[in-house]
């Protein structure tokens, strides 16, 4: 007779063990360390090139450069705001037209994805903005959208596809057609599934905005950009670095903590919750919405 495994073991992997456990917290003291020490080597190499200097630091107490990184981090906002919206909407229409059971549209969509998936994001922001000759706020936003739009298409098929299959038929039998099996049995039952690796792409959407200073875009690393090369201000890159850096870094991580938070909120959302109902017995009828006695 084996022993119970521990409640948060699984089938493959055991609880670790005293040792285990011991060895694991040296590691993590080791690599706590090495990242302390990594730290304190950069901010001497700051403090020894002089980077924080008050003449370094001088030109972000001027309103004038003050209203160019807000203007700059609110044309950022705007062109990930109209990238997200349409992406989101692009990768439902293909990941629809995936899953279709005609196979035309299924082969158009895959090689509208498969393509705009396979094409590099800067390279079509150029093409549309040069050859098109589209303004730079669209063109960044097409080129965003057709990129994210493709792969958030991937994302949503691997979703459906994720829900057991026997929900899929179980739908199938009581009647329903495909359009409402899609809407009200796979597509919320794959949300979860699918909601941090779309976060993620968002975000990886609201990084790519900042190509949008190559075609001339005021967007907040162009508005960076032009702070670090006025020579009336000392050249100050770092400083400018050390202003953007932070804020992107800080908007990636409202993104992830969204997507923790609706996680969580899905899982507590007692629609989602599965509802145990005891099987009625062979050959009995029941009148609607009357359990089955035990």
């Amino acid at each position: 007779m084996t022993a119970p495994l521990a409640k948060d073991s699984t089938a493959l992997y055991d609880f670790p063990g005293p040792r285990t456990q011991q060895r694991h917290l040296v590691y993590g003291v080791i690599s706590t360390l090495l990242i302390l020490a990594l730290v304190g080597w950069v901010v001497y190499l700051l403090f020894d090139t002089d980077q924080f200097t008050a003449a370094k630091w001088m030109p972000f107490e001027y309103k004038g450069i003050q209203e160019l990184l807000l203007r700059g981090l609110g044309n950022t906002l705007r062109a990930f705001a109209f990238a997200s919206v349409l992406s989101l909407a692009l990768g439902a229409v293909l990941a629809t037209g995936r899953l279709s059971d005609h196979r035309p549209l299924r082969w158009i969509a895959t090689l509208l994805v498969e393509f705009f998936r396979a094409m590099p994001v800067l390279v079509m922001i150029f093409f549309i903005f040069v050859a098109l000759k589209v303004q730079p706020l669209p063109a960044l936003v097409a080129g965003l959208t057709l990129y994210n739009g493709s792969v958030l298409a991937e994302v949503f098929r691997t979703g459906v596809n994720s829900v057991e299959r026997g929900q899929k038929e179980a739908a199938f039998s009581l009647g329903m057609r495909k359009t409402q099996v899609m809407t009200f049995v796979l597509v919320p039952q794959g949300v979860r599934a699918m909601l941090p690796t779309i976060i993620s792409q968002l975000v990886v959407a609201l990084k790519d905005t900042s190509l949008g200073y190559l075609i001339t875009y005021e967007e907040f690393l162009h508005a960076g950009k032009l702070i670090a090369s006025n020579l009336d201000y000392d050249l100050p890159f770092i400083p400018v670095v050390m202003v953007i850096s932070p804020i992107y870094i800080g908007m990636c991580m409202l993104l992830s903590w969204f997507a923790t938070w609706m996680a969580r909120r899905q899982k507590r959302n007692p629609k989602t919750e599965a509802v145990d109902v005891a099987p009625a017995e062979p050959g009995t009828l029941l009148p609607r919405g009357v359990p089955p006695g035990p």
